[in-house]
């Protein structure tokens, strides 16, 4: 790992230079290139099967399976997503750039987390567990926004840059 030399350490717009050449040349760009739109799938059939059970009361266990699954995806992702900084900003998480989009993916974390908790323990019930899934998939989809904006921002950065 080469480290962040002090120019890149200036930041002018959403990547310096630096940045931008390690963002472009790393494989953990491309993961999560492949994850994040799977994890959003993964989301929108998950979501269908919890309105499905909370409108007839029937798929629980689907639901819940689909749930598992939306959470293994994000876990994958946070863990990757925390390696790209690393390549690319010189540090695992938090990075300037990325800052608020981090606190907000931890606070995604931990309402799945909680979910898995009371699913696994037995400690909520299923109606309880489906409000917090709920509550979860809302900050989910704000923080999703918040990285469309990011790369909305980088091609806009790099459209200019040229």
């Amino acid at each position: 790992m080469t480290s962040v030399s002090a120019s890149s350490k200036v930041q002018r717009g959403l990547y310096t230079p630096d940045q931008r050449v390690r963002r472009d040349s790393t494989a953990w760009t491309l993961v999560q290139g492949v994850l994040a739109p799977l994890q959003f799938v993964v989301f929108l059939v998950s979501l269908g099967l919890v309105l499905r059970y909370m409108m007839t009361g029937e798929g629980y266990m689907l639901a819940t399976a689909s749930i598992i699954a939306k959470t293994g995806i994000l876990y994958l992702i946070m863990v990757t997503g925390a390696i790209w900084e690393k390549v690319v900003f010189g540090q695992w998480l938090f990075a300037p750039a990325f800052f608020w989009e981090d606190v907000v993916s931890f606070g995604v974390i931990a309402l799945h987390s909680l979910y898995l908790y009371g699913f696994l323990t037995g400690a909520m019930s299923p109606d309880t567990l489906i409000v917090i899934v709920l509550a979860a998939y809302a900050a989910y989809v704000v923080n999703a926004g918040q990285f469309l904006w990011k790369l909305r921002s980088a091609r806009l950065q790099a459209e200019a840059a040229k």
